[in-house]
C-alpha cells in the first residue's frame, strides 16, 4: 500500500494543456517500479490526485496557470 502525498507544482511544470503525468520525477518515484503513466488535469482545479498512487499534484499557492489559446 503506497502512502498518499502531495507534490507542489509552479505553473511552469505544467505541460501546454495545464497537467502532470504521474509517476513524476517531482514526485521522486522510480517510473519503472509505480505504476501507468497517467494524465492529471491539474489546471482545471489547482490541483488533481491519481487514481493508482493517491499523490494530488497541487499549484504552490500564488501560482496562476495562463489562459489557453
Amino acid at each position: 500500500m503506497s502512502t498518499s502525498f502531495t507534490v507542489e507544482l509552479l505553473a511552469k511544470d505544467l505541460n501546454a494543456q495545464g497537467g502532470v503525468f504521474c509517476p513524476s520525477p517531482k514526485a521522486d518515484m522510480k517510473i519503472w517500479n509505480s505504476h501507468p503513466k497517467v494524465y492529471l488535469d491539474v489546471a482545471r482545479t489547482g490541483q488533481a490526485k491519481c487514481p493508482y498512487c493517491g499523490t494530488t499534484y497541487a499549484l504552490k499557492a500564488g501560482e496562476h496557470v495562463g489562459a489557453g489559446h
